[in-house]
């Protein structure tokens, strides 16, 4: 079970470490046998301070909670959420908040199967301020176009190929543009990592680590 509730904890981890608990806590997931947990106890020990070893940069879909499929508990982790989980100052500015400051572990950029943003911007919605957000993931786009030019922009296969292509730009898009993350991953202080959740099935595959 995870107990990162106090600062020592949370500096005995390493980025592995932390990983290997999010792996655990999918698996539970996925088996259905979610840990037990006090969370009234949790609320308590976490009154006086916060101690989360993993920052998630996850889509807002409601099938991808991360709290849920990590099976996480109070304390254990900074959520970002986002359409498209697409990267933005907000998002940099809370992301080195998370590693910095407080000494979160392990930064993680969740897709998902079926992404409705990512499905908006290969269809080239326009909608109000939806536009200007389904814009930031038009870098996705361009690479599977350039990696898939037999397949059509509306296609199924070519929303999931952009839809992982997503997840690394967003991973690429953090490492430029934070100097405060970029070093810290090059000290080893932290791991910067993506990940795709499977709607239909609740896994979780960590994508291969990229430089």
């Amino acid at each position: 079970m995870i107990q990162t509730q106090n600062q020592q904890s949370l500096a005995s981890l390493t980025p592995q470490s932390a990983l290997h608990l999010l792996r655990e806590g999918n698996d539970r997931f996925v088996q259905g046998q979610r840990g037990e947990r006090d969370l009234r106890r949790q609320v308590r020990e976490t009154s006086d301070g916060q101690w989360p070893f993993a920052a998630i940069l996850s889509c807002m879909d409601s099938r991808t909670s991360a709290e849920l499929i990590f099976d996480l508990g109070l304390g254990d982790a900074f959520s970002i959420r986002l359409a498209g989980n697409c990267v933005n100052d907000d998002v940099l500015g809370s992301l080195e908040y998370a590693c910095q400051v407080v000494g979160s572990k392990l930064v993680v950029v969740l897709g998902h199967s079926s992404c409705g943003a990512v499905t908006g911007a290969c269809n080239g919605v326009k909608l109000g301020n939806l536009t200007k957000l389904l814009c930031r993931l038009q870098p996705a786009v361009d690479a599977t176009i350039r990696e898939s030019s037999d397949l059509a922009t509306s296609g199924p296969e070519f929303v999931e190929r952009t839809i992982v292509n997503n997840v690394f730009h967003s991973i690429e898009e953090i490492r430029t543009r934070s100097e405060v993350l970029r070093g810290l991953e090059q000290d080893g202080a932290i791991e910067i990592v993506g990940a795709m959740h499977d709607v239909a099935t609740g896994n979780v595959e960590f994508l291969p680590v990229t430089d």
